[in-house]
Order: C-alpha cells, then structure tokens, then sequence
C-alpha cells in the first residue's frame, strides 16, 4: 500500500525526479575528481580550479536565483536549470571521451553547471507547497530526504564501481544522461501560480525584490536566530570535521563513520515522515545539538564504538534538523517570497563553510588539532542552544498561519 502522499500525482512525479537527478549529484563528484585527476595526468591544481569553478557560480548568484523562482513558474526554472545541467555534464562527458580535456573549456562547462544550481535550488523548495496540501509538508520533505540520503549512499559507491569498470568519463555521462528523465518528470508538473495570479504579483524591479527577500529575513525573528545558528554550525563544525577528522580518526576509520553519519541521516528521514510535534522548529534546532558529537569524540580520543555511536546520532541530527527548517519555511512564509528568504539564509550559511576551512589551518598549528576539534564542538553546540532564547523560535507551531506577519512576532 502506497503511503498517502504518492497518491498525489504531482509530488508522485516530483519525488521520482529529484530521486534521479540527485543519484546522478552524488555520484557526480566521485566522477568528477577521477575524470579530472585521470585527464589531467593527476595535476590536483586542475581539480582544485574546476571545484572552484563550480563552487564560486553557487555562491554569486543563488540571490539572483531566489528571485527569479519567485518570479518565474517554478517548473519553468526547474526545467530549465535540469536540462542545462543535463548538457552542460554531457558536454564534459564528450570532452574527456573524446579525449579532448582542456582546463579552460571544461571548467567553463562546470561554471555554468554551478550558476544553473544556484537558480534550481530556490525553486525546489518553493515548488513543493505548491505540489501538496500544507499538512502534507513535513511528510512530504521527509521523503525528499530519504531520497537525497539514500543517494548519498548509493551514489559514491556505483560512481567507484562505474570509474573502475568503464572509466570516468562515462561515469560524468550516466550522471548527463540523468538528467534528462527528471526533466521529463518535471515537465509533468503543474504551471504553478495562474496567469493572475502572476498579474497579481507583478515584479516591481529585481533590486526592490533582492531587497524584500533580505528584508522579511531580518525581520521574521525566527528566520533570522535560526540562519545565525546554522552560519556557526558551519563556520565551526564544517571546516574541522572535513579538515581535521580524516587526520584524527585515519583512513579506515573515516571512511566508517561517513558510513555510519549516512546511516543515521536515513534513519531520521524515515522518522520525520512520522514524528509530528507541535514544535517543529524548536525540535529541529534540539536536534542540532547531536551534530559535533563525532567531532567532541575524535578531539577527546574516544573509542572507536563510542565514535560511531556519535557520528549515526550526528546524522540522525542533520537530517531532523533540515526537515525542521524547510517545513517551517514552507508553513509560515508566503509562496512568493519564499525562494527569496531561503536563497539569503543558504548564501549567509554557505559562506561560513570557507571561513572555517581556511581557519583550520592556523588555528590547528596555534592549539593543536584535538584541542581546536574539542573548542569548535563545544561552541557549536552553544550557539545552537541560543536561538530557543527567542519566543520567536520556542513557540513556533508546526502547521501554522501561512503569513510572514503572524510568523515575525
């Protein structure tokens, strides 16, 4: 028996699509790495410039993006943004087939596979309340996370065994080639908001816009606690758990605690489907206090099962804490301002994740690596505290008015 929610057509359509398109994301940069380190005759500096090159777009013009998916038919943006991913990768895949890898070509093609990602993102998750009623939205984003968390297992793996098997190459051309049945799937959706309705809505100028996503981001209280937290959560746990965690747990270790952080991330996807409490938000921001566990546990030297033990609950975490926001986001704001907010929550989030790589480095050599990893996690998990300070995010109700003026008192 199909649980209620796959018995909407649309978020039927939907969820089959992202499933697909974000199987072919996550085995993407496993390809990635080994089709350039493979053309490049292993010259890292090449990969560092093509990440880079996919990063930088992401970051520049995600505000840009969360005001065109207010403005546009999100199904327009989404179709548009997957079958420009779809030939932009299939274009790489031609270059490093053919043997015509380039540093120059093949970087732009992974600039503007970035810059389509920066407008995609937005309209995902502004197009879901317009696909289910509004009790189904938790439900709804837990599905989506089981989806994306389950790709995040699979994906690595099959993208190895592709790479070994056949060559990376191919491996960048299954992940082109997948983005073209999510499109299709995509085309099936509703238009979305009516010719009116758009009538109704008409843009005033991009500027005012960008500025009334930033505006209704200051102003909501809990929009605004909750995206300071999860900038500290990245600014301090990010950069130490990817810079300082392979070095403390050892190359087999770490690679079993991803395994048991993925483990734990589907785990709770599965939950959330199911967990309904009254305070969505407050219980996400809770939940958060599970993520620097794994890295307290490596900076104290703890034992290998008291590790992943705090890696799954690090996962359970994360993914309790995502499905929290989204939902939030998705209850209180109105549709078309909301790909504005969270495009300015993501950007302000984001851009602490380079802040905190780069002070890894000094910060290890001044206090040393299990020292910095025990202070960072500590912190962390009192900056999440600090948000359930504001009534804003305390009380909070799960399915409530759909109104950023009843959400900002």
């Amino acid at each position: 028996m199909l649980p209620p929610l796959l018995h909407h057509r649309a978020f039927r359509r939907f969820l089959l699509g992202r499933t697909v398109s974000l199987l072919g994301g996550a085995m993407a940069p496993v390809a990635l790495a080994f089709a350039v380190l493979d053309a490049a005759d292993g010259r890292a500096a090449d990969l560092g410039v093509v990440l880079a090159a996919r990063t930088l777009p992401l970051l520049a013009l995600l505000l840009l993006g969360g005001a065109v998916a207010d403005r546009l038919p999100r199904r327009t943006v989404l179709l548009a943004t997957h079958l420009g991913a779809g030939l932009s990768q299939g274009a790489a895949a031609v270059l490093l087939l053919t043997g015509h890898y380039a540093l120059g070509p093949f970087a732009a093609l992974e600039f503007l596979n970035g810059a389509l990602t920066a407008f995609g993102s937005p309209a995902l998750l502004g197009v879901l309340p317009e696909l289910v009623p509004p009790g189904r939205l938790r439900p709804a984003n837990a599905l989506l996370g089981m989806a994306a968390n389950g790709s995040k297992l699979l994906g690595p793996p099959l993208a190895g065994l592709l790479v070994a098997g056949a060559g990376p190459g191919w491996a960048v051309a299954l992940d082109a080639l997948g983005y073209l049945p999510a499109a299709c799937l995509l085309a099936c959706l509703p238009a979305g908001r009516t010719a009116a309705t758009a009538a109704a809505t008409a843009p005033t100028g991009l500027g005012r816009e960008l500025r009334e996503g930033w505006t209704v981001l200051r102003r909501t209280r809990w929009i605004w606690w909750t995206t300071w937290s999860c900038c500290a959560t990245n600014l301090l746990l990010v950069g130490p758990w990817q810079v300082l965690g392979p070095r403390l747990a050892g190359p087999a270790l770490w690679g079993v605690l991803l395994s048991a952080r993925g483990a734990g991330l589907l785990l709770a996807s599965t939950a959330a489907y199911r967990l309904a409490p009254r305070r969505l938000l407050a219980t996400g921001q809770l939940a958060g206090l599970l993520l620097p566990f794994p890295l307290l546990a490596l900076g104290r030297h703890a034992p290998a099962p008291w590790l992943l033990a705090a890696a799954f609950g690090s996962g359970l975490g994360l993914a309790l804490s995502a499905t929290a926001w989204d939902t939030s986001l998705q209850e209180h704001l109105p549709n078309g301002v909301l790909s504005r907010v969270s495009a300015n929550a993501d950007v302000l989030s984001y851009l602490a994740i380079p802040l905190g790589q780069l002070a890894c480095a000094p910060l290890t050599a001044r206090l040393g690596a299990p020292a910095l990893a025990t202070a960072a996690a500590l912190a962390q998990g009192s900056l999440t505290l600090l948000p359930l300070l504001s009534p804003a995010v305390r009380r909070l109700p799960h399915g409530g008015p759909g109104t950023a003026a009843a959400t900002a008192r």
